[in-house]
Order: C-alpha cells, then sequence, then structure tokens
C-alpha cells in the first residue's frame, strides 16, 4: 500500500485488517507504517541487506506508533536509509545483538570455562566474589559487546574509596574480556578495560622488630598452655555465674604450629593450611608444594620449622589439621585475633609474618636473590620492596666515606690520612724488635 506522505492523520486512519499490511511513505523510500492484525502501529523501514535482487530483504523496527511522532520517525527512517546507502546492516547488527551474551552470561561462561578450569581456588573464588557482589549486580543485564570505557570507568569511580577494590574490578573485567575475544564472544580488540587508570595503592608493609617477636612468641605459649583471658559482660544476664576458669581460652597446638610454621617458612597462609603430610619431606628437610601461587614450589624446612611439625599428632591428611580430618583448616581468625590481643600487637597481619622473615634475610646481608628463593617469588621485582632492608653493603660504603671524611677533619676518634701507625707488637710477639 503505497500513499503520499506519513502524517499523524494517516496514521490515525489506518483500520485493522485481517492480514497484517505496511502503508508506505510516498517520499522516503522504505518508509512506513506496519499495521498487525492485533492493532499495533509501528513505523518501519525496509531494505535489501547487501546488493542485487538476491540480497535478502530485512524490516528495521524504528518504533510504535505513540511513542513516536510521524517526524520523529521521519528523522530516524532518513538516518538509517543513509547508513544502508553506506553499506550497513542495521537490522541484522541488531539482531546480532540481541543473540549476544549479556555481561552476566559472559561471566558464567568465564568462572565455568576458564577460571576455575585455570586458576587456584583462591583466585577462583576472588574473581567470583568480584563479579557476583559487584560487576554483575551493575553491568549484568547488559550485552557483553556493549559495554564501553566509560561504563566501567563508572564503576571503577563509584569504589574509588577502596582502592585496591576498585583496582581489581577494573583487572577481573579486563581478563574477562580478553578471554571473551580469545573465545570469539565479542569482537576483536573489545576490552572496556584498558586505558582505566588505576587508583594509587599504599601497600602496607610491616615487619616485626625484636621485640615484637619476643612478645609474640610468649603470647603463643600462653595461648597454647594456660589460655588467654577474655572478659566478660557482666550487664548480660547470667554473666556473673560464668566460672573463672572458663575465663581463659587455649588454642590447640596446631593452630599455634600454623603461626609458628609462618615465621619460620616465610610461606602464605594457604600453603601452610593446605599443606598434606604427603608433601612433607623429613629425610631431605623439604616441603614439596604441587599449588602455589607461582606454580610448584619447594620449601626448605630449617630446624625449627621441622622441630614444628615434627612435634604434631597426625590426625587425617593435612598437618595443620582442622575440624574435619579430610579438609584443609579453614583460617586462623580466632587464634591469631587472641595472640596478638595478647602481645600487643592490634593490627598485625598474618601476611606480615612472611614480610618480617623476609626482612630477617635481607636485613641479614643474605642477598636478596637468595630471600627471593626462600619465598618462590617468580619475578625479581617482587622481592626488590625489600631492597631497603638490604643495608649492609651501604653500610659499609658509608662509614668508609665518613671515616675518611672525618679524619681529613681530624674528628676525635678518626686518623688523620697519611698518618704513621706505630704498631705495638712486644706484649704478642715477644721475639719482635722494632727496626
Amino acid at each position: 500500500m503505497v500513499g503520499s506522505r506519513i502524517t499523524k492523520r494517516m496514521v490515525d486512519s489506518l483500520k485493522v485488517a485481517a492480514a497484517e499490511y505496511v502503508a508506505w511513505d510516498g517520499d522516503i523510500p522504505g518508509f512506513g507504517v506496519r499495521v498487525r492484525t492485533s492493532g499495533s502501529k509501528s513505523y518501519i523501514v525496509q531494505y535489501r541487506a547487501g546488493v542485487g535482487r538476491k540480497a535478502p530483504t530485512r524490516k528495521l523496527t524504528l518504533g510504535t506508533v505513540g511513542k513516536l511522532t510521524p517526524d520523529e520517525a521521519r528523522n530516524l527512517a532518513r538516518r538509517a536509509v543513509g547508513s544502508i546507502a553506506h553499506g550497513l546492516d542495521p537490522a541484522g547488527a541488531r539482531a546480532e545483538d540481541r543473540r549476544g551474551l549479556t555481561v552476566g552470561e559472559l561471566a558464567a561462561v568465564f568462572l565455568t570455562d576458564h577460571v576455575q578450569a585455570k586458576r587456584r581456588r583462591g583466585t577462583a573464588a576472588h574473581y567470583w566474589d568480584i563479579l557476583e557482589r559487584i560487576v554483575i549486580p551493575a553491568l549484568g543485564t547488559t550485552k557483553a559487546s556493549r559495554v564501553k570505557r566509560p561504563d566501567l570507568a563508572k564503576l571503577h569511580l563509584k569504589w574509588k574509596r577502596t582502592p585496591y577494590q576498585a583496582n581489581r574490578i577494573a583487572a577481573v573485567v579486563g581478563s574477562m574480556y580478553s578471554f571473551a575475544v580469545k573465545r570469539g564472544l565479542v569482537p576483536d580488540g573489545l576490552n572496556p578495560a584498558r586505558g582505566i587508570e588505576k587508583y594509587p595503592e599504599n601497600g602496607r608493609e610491616r615487619f616485626l622488630s625484636t621485640d615484637e617477636l619476643v612478645r609474640l612468641g610468649a603470647a603463643i605459649r600462653k595461648a597454647e598452655t594456660t589460655g588467654i583471658a577474655w572478659s566478660v559482660d557482666e550487664t548480660k544476664p547470667n554473666s556473673k555465674h560464668v566460672p573463672k576458669r572458663k575465663r581463659r581460652t587455649v588454642i590447640g597446638p596446631h593452630a599455634a604450629a600454623a603461626i609458628r610454621l609462618l615465621l619460620f617458612t616465610g610461606c602464605r597462609l594457604r600453603e601452610i593450611l593446605h599443606l598434606k603430610w604427603d608433601h612433607v619431606d623429613f629425610e631431605r628437610g623439604l616441603l614439596f608444594l604441587p599449588e602455589s601461587k607461582t606454580g610448584k614450589k619447594t620449601v626448605v624446612l630449617n630446624a625449627p620449622a621441622l622441630a614444628v611439625i615434627k612435634g604434631l599428632d597426625r590426625v587425617g591428611q593435612y598437618v595443620v589439621a582442622g575440624d574435619d580430618p579430610d579438609d584443609p583448616r579453614a583460617d586462623l581468625k580466632r587464634p591469631w585475633a587472641m595472640v596478638t590481643r595478647e602481645a600487643g600487637l592490634d593490627g598485625l597481619r598474618i601476611h606480615d609474618l612472611r614480610h618480617s622473615f623476609a626482612s630477617f634475610g635481607a636485613g641479614g646481608g643474605l642477598g636478596l636473590p637468595i630471600v627471593g628463593k626462600l619465598l618462590g617469588h617468580a619475578n625479581a621485582v617482587t622481592t626488590a620492596r625489600y631492597a631497603h632492608l638490604d643495608a649492609d653493603p651501604l653500610r659499609v660504603a658509608s662509614e668508609r666515606i665518613a671515616g675518611t671524611i672525618a679524619a681529613a677533619m681530624g674528628e676525635k676518634g678518626h686518623r688523620k690520612p697519611g698518618a704513621v701507625v706505630k704498631l705495638r707488637l712486644a706484649k704478642q710477639f715477644p721475639n719482635h724488635r722494632s727496626r
């Protein structure tokens, strides 16, 4: 049905028929109003997607009558016809977009096919948390191919008060889109995380002093023997009836051993909590960890660490036994909180024990390559954070330079350059004669 220019009066005059039909505009080729048997009316553009009569015919819906005025629909039609003239296929692109995965669907594929299959359990849990708790609620229903950098930048900005969390969001989404590109799930080169500037992260590294180690050791021994006292809230009912002997908490030998092993080996928490008896080589004094943050790892067992492990009872397959002998212990939160409170080390993190192990090695002049090897660092850059503690060579050089300067100035206790030193050897070497 071809008529004159589409106007509001003409659209209102269109009646419902027994079959669907289109009333075409007399000015713009392919522009018309489609009237369905249900009575709904919509503006469309019909065109051929390609060159020649064999090219498929497509109908692009611009919008429904009522939501668009005839003039608004006409402007949209002109733009669509212009893009079609330049070889684009707007209806095909829209259909392809409808078939594409949403961010939520892409996240499910990413977690199942990539993260769970190729990443460590802790890393997988971290990725799952970021995507399920933050990314999917914000972008889950959006088509993955339509997410742009400003969309992710807005989410990144929302979490600016927690810089570490904000940066992890960008990193996880970036990893997900790299996976999607390799799988052909999104167009090549599409990654909304690319170009997002990270927030500065002020790394917090705490190194225990000798005095703090003394206090920590005493607190561990107290916790595993007599127990650590805890206060009773006297305002609560029946609080006065709590026996005095029950106002102390004793930690188990495995929890105490875990803390000591973290100190003596510099291992990460999960490397100790997931340590199995099969991984321990008592004869050679080594731990053979099949899985760590950097892959397979061999840990040297020094005498204190070896003594700790030998002193433990075997309860199940894990060295640090938990409530269930078939599963590793989940964490050390309660015993760690008790011990650090008793030692007056509030704010000390379990991971700071690893930093302390490294600091004593670097400060003792062992050299960063050796320290990095003990910690299992795959990259020397990671160990470089302890370079400021590796001060022995610098101290020797500083002493030598300042000593020369002080001697030249005639400072007390320093000899001037070129001064003759008379050796007094008579008492040590009675047969020596001065010449």
